[in-house]
């Protein structure tokens, strides 16, 4: 595992290199369209069609009110198309991508630092979306545009039809879960239910990112601030060996058909049982309740509070900021785009859907807002309480793409092989996460 992190930091190294070199001359004013004119600001954010349209109305919006024009890039290769951007010197002026992402561009030097207080209507927003802002040096380098956390979406048809309810405790998720995979519950005199959908693969950092709802739940952590600036592992804590050990043992090596066929090979992207009906439960974001309702039907299933493990029922939150491009010349106007997307009529519109298109504020970051109550679905009060009360975020100051994928790698291997030694492998992970650690100068 050691040498599989040497061989991606020696990559994304060169990467960041490049970026670095790149994005030195920043505002020079040469390259795009958006930035020989000083009342246009040139946007992008990672979005496909669908959800592009809905940016393109909030646009559409704030030029009215502002008279300041957007030069909108929709982009579904963003990484890739930032780097080209930055190796010609010209960065975006304003970037709407994920929290996550914030500590890699930072430390590649793609970001302007950000002070709150410039933003009308900062004070509106949270201390706990803030935080999540907060760069190594404690500047912020984002404004809180989304926020979204994982809840349970299970299927109520099936409860009803074998007398159980919904869990609240993971024995309880268990047991309904075995229910579902044993009982047949869709009565069709066939094995061919499963109790819960799991993305475990390791590509992409899947395995990582669904588990760490256990792992918090469990009382475990992947990494902790050090109280002197730095980072330290902690994946190897007593902890998390129970943790893993319990969802390798009930969740991937116990009864079969409690996790769907191919569970430690799945990304969301082809984990689309419960879609598909075959599959009763799945922890996940508030996204996919479009598409459920779609498919499985809004009657069908319901959106409850994750089961609880030991240390209570966090879960995963993410979502996304506004970035500013390290570029100079347009603060003013970037500091009034800012301020109409984290006011309420810039949310309003962007979680509202028009003929279908899908809305890109989930959860708003204005405290204002009651997304249940924009949204007319008494289905988002779950997921704002569970943003609100028992979320956790990675931590965003660091790069956590390594860290996420190496423990990934190591959580699918231990989900993989059942007879695979917990205690031994978290131990391996907890080193190869110091390495990733000192890579970026964290580790004291």
């Amino acid at each position: 595992m050691g040498h599989r992190r040497r061989r991606r930091h020696l990559v994304a190294t060169l990467a960041v290199t490049g970026l670095m070199f790149g994005t030195a001359a920043c505002g020079s004013g040469s390259g795009s369209a958006g930035s020989s004119d000083p009342n246009t600001l040139e946007v992008w954010t990672r979005s496909n069609p669908d959800s592009a349209a809905t940016y393109d109305r909030v646009f559409a919006a704030f030029t009215k009110k502002t008279g300041i024009k957007i030069d909108y890039q929709p982009v579904v290769n963003f990484d890739q198309q930032l780097q080209s951007r930055a190796s010609t010197k010209d960065l975006p002026d304003v970037m709407i991508n994920d929290t996550a992402l914030m500590g890699s561009y930072q430390s590649q030097g793609l970001l302007k630092p950000i002070d709150p207080a410039s933003i009308a209507g900062h004070d509106q927003i949270t201390a706990k979306s803030w935080s999540s802002t907060v760069g190594i040096d404690g500047k912020h380098y984002g404004i809180p545009y989304s926020r979204q956390a994982q809840t349970l979406m299970i299927r109520k048809d099936w409860l009803r039809k074998l007398g159980l309810k919904a869990p609240t405790t993971w024995q309880e998720m268990l047991t309904v879960a075995k229910a579902f995979a044993t009982r047949d519950p869709d009565g069709d005199g066939k094995k061919d239910t499963y109790g819960m959908v799991v993305p475990g693969s390791a590509l992409n950092g899947y395995a990582a990112w669904w588990g760490a709802n256990f792992l918090w739940q469990g009382g475990a952590k992947i990494i902790e601030p050090d109280g002197k600036g730095g980072y330290r592992p902690v994946i190897d804590s007593a902890a998390a060996v129970r943790t893993v050990t319990w969802m390798k043992d009930n969740l991937f090596c116990g009864v079969k058909g409690v996790v769907q066929p191919g569970a430690v090979t799945a990304i969301t992207g082809t984990a689309t049982n419960f879609q598909d009906g075959n599959a009763g439960m799945y922890l996940t974001g508030p996204y996919n309740m479009t598409t459920f309702d779609g498919t499985v039907g809004k009657d069908k299933y319901e959106v409850v509070p994750a089961p609880a493990g030991p240390a209570g029922s966090d879960v995963l939150a993410d979502g996304e900021n506004v970035y500013f491009g390290a570029k100079t010349g347009k603060t003013e106007q970037e500091q009034a785009l800012a301020a109409f997307l984290v006011s309420s009529e810039g949310q309003k519109i962007a979680m509202t859907s028009v003929d279908g298109h899908q809305p890109v504020v989930r959860i708003p970051t204005n405290s204002t807002l009651d997304a249940a109550e924009v949204r007319d679905d008494a289905r988002w009060s779950v997921v704002q309480k569970a943003y609100e009360h028992t979320s956790e975020q990675f931590p965003n100051a660091p790069d956590f793409a390594p860290i996420k994928q190496d423990t990934a790698d190591s959580l699918n291997a231990l989900f993989t092989y059942c007879g695979s030694d917990v205690r031994s492998g978290l131990k391996e992970l907890n080193e190869t996460l110091a390495g990733d650690l000192k890579d970026q100068d964290l580790l004291k």
